[in-house]
């Protein structure tokens, strides 16, 4: 019994933002408007939870086709993946170790807390440049009580690293394309 109110408590949160995330999306495609960056922001931020693992780097060429600026969508990116990870972070602080190995795995569990213990901050930093791992890293900062100041920082140069990347490499093809 104990087990499944559990996994309803963890279920529910990400049930909910994805009817949220569906509807707000559903509207603008309704409606026949172009993504805006509200809708974005929210599916980014979605994205970065670690209980609704997201490839939503790719949104981002996406987003500038629509005629939305680089720097803009930098900006918003790394903000809304900050918020989330923050909340990762705080989540893993306050979950017991039990729960977060029921949702993510002992072994996902073991092998980010055997590179943050190996390579700190540097781990932090380098998850961040690729997709989905990086918010799982930030509970598993959090369940470690790792610095929250450390990993918000090497979070914040990874983030702004990778998205710089994706918008530079983005324009610099469509300029090849043109």
């Amino acid at each position: 019994m104990k087990k499944n109110i559990v996994r309803v408590a963890l279920a529910l949160p990400a049930i909910i933002t994805i009817a949220f995330v569906s509807y707000w999306l559903g509207q603008e495609i309704v409606e026949g408007r172009s993504p805006s960056l509200s809708s974005f922001a929210l599916i980014h931020f979605a994205g970065y939870l670690f209980f609704l693992l997201m490839p939503v780097e790719a949104l981002v060429p996406i987003y500038q086709l629509e005629g939305h600026a680089g720097a803009t969508l930098i900006m918003v990116a790394v903000s809304t993946a900050i918020a989330g990870e923050v909340i990762d972070y705080c989540i893993g602080r306050a979950v017991s170790h039990r729960v977060i190995n029921n949702m993510i795995g002992e072994m996902r569990y073991a092998r980010f807390k055997g590179s943050i213990k190996k390579w700190g901050g540097w781990a932090i930093l380098f998850f961040n440049l690729f997709p989905l791992s990086s918010s799982v890293l930030s509970l598993v900062a959090g369940m470690m009580r790792y610095s929250a100041r450390r990993a918000l920082l090497y979070s914040l140069a990874g983030l702004t690293l990778k998205y710089f990347t994706i918008v530079y490499l983005f324009d610099l093809a469509s300029s090849w394309m043109t």
